[in-house]
């Protein structure tokens, strides 16, 4: 899991807000460089939706290994193909949301956070300028500060 889910989760426990409040969606990425063609992450897709179909939250399931392939004509930016899921999160739109969650095989949970978890547990939104425009980052950061009033902005130049 990934971004927003995980991050609006934390903010709706820290702020007293229902553990839903907010979330649009829980994103599942995964990394198959092998298999990069919208036909293949569209049965990943269909079967995500077989496996969640009880979830009340709608899931977007990602191919991280073929972002490159559409981002450009989505958001008007090229990007090299990701390396790896790790890369990927590397490039989120901020630090607080450059975040991703996963169950090991032996049961244990692992966090990536390439910023740490400071600006999490503080509330703090900071853009990761890796990828996005000021435009891209002020949209997303008044979008949920109308959610979450706490939420303080760092300002795009700081």
């Amino acid at each position: 899991m990934g971004a927003g889910c995980l991050v609006q989760s934390v903010w709706n426990e820290l702020t007293g807000r229902e553990p839903d409040y907010g979330i649009g969606d829980i994103d599942i990425i995964y990394y198959d460089g092998h298999h990069l063609s919208y036909a293949a992450e569209d049965r990943m897709i269909a079967n995500g939706r077989e496996l969640f179909a009880g979830i009340s939250i709608p899931v977007d399931l990602k191919n991280q290994a073929r972002v490159h392939l559409w981002y450009r004509d989505k958001f008007g930016v090229e990007l090299a193909p990701y390396a790896s899921l790790e890369d990927a999160i590397n490039s989120w739109p901020t630090t607080v949301t450059s975040l991703g969650a996963r169950l090991s095989s032996e049961g244990e949970w692992q966090v990536y956070a390439p910023f740490g978890l400071h600006d999490l547990f503080h509330l703090i939104l900071r853009p990761n300028k890796a990828l996005i425009s000021e435009d891209v980052y002020l949209n997303k950061t008044r979008k949920w500060k109308s959610k979450w009033p706490e939420l303080t902005v760092v300002p795009w130049g700081q």
